[in-house]
C-alpha cells in the first residue's frame, strides 16, 4: 500500500508520468497504424472484388460469358461494372 503523505503521492505520480513517455507517439503511432489497416482492408477489397475474377472490356463480352457459362450449366450469373478497374466482371450474388 502506498504512502498517505501528498509529497509522496506527488512523487509517486511523477515518477508514473515520467515513465509514461510522450504520448504524442502513442497518438502518432495509433494513426499510422490505422491507416495502414485500413489500407490494407482497401487491398484486400480489390482483390476480392477485382484482380481475382476475370475481366471483360464491355458488358456485351461478359453476357457473353453468361450465356456460355449457362450453356455449360452455370446459372444465376450477372456481370456488374466494376468500381476498380472500370472492367465488367461475373457474380453469381443477387443484387
Amino acid at each position: 500500500m502506498g504512502s498517505k503523505k501528498r509529497s509522496a503521492r506527488a512523487k509517486q505520480v511523477a515518477d508514473f508520468m515520467a515513465n509514461l513517455g510522450d504520448t504524442d507517439d502513442a497518438f502518432a503511432r495509433e494513426s499510422e497504424r490505422v491507416v495502414q489497416q485500413e489500407q490494407q482492408h482497401e487491398s484486400a477489397l480489390r482483390r476480392k472484388a477485382c484482380e481475382s475474377k476475370k475481366r471483360y472490356f464491355d458488358r456485351a463480352d461478359a453476357e457473353e460469358a453468361i450465356r456460355s457459362c449457362a450453356a455449360h450449366g452455370t446459372t444465376g450469373l450477372r456481370c456488374y461494372r466494376c468500381p476498380y478497374c472500370e472492367g465488367w466482371h461475373l457474380t453469381s450474388k443477387p443484387e
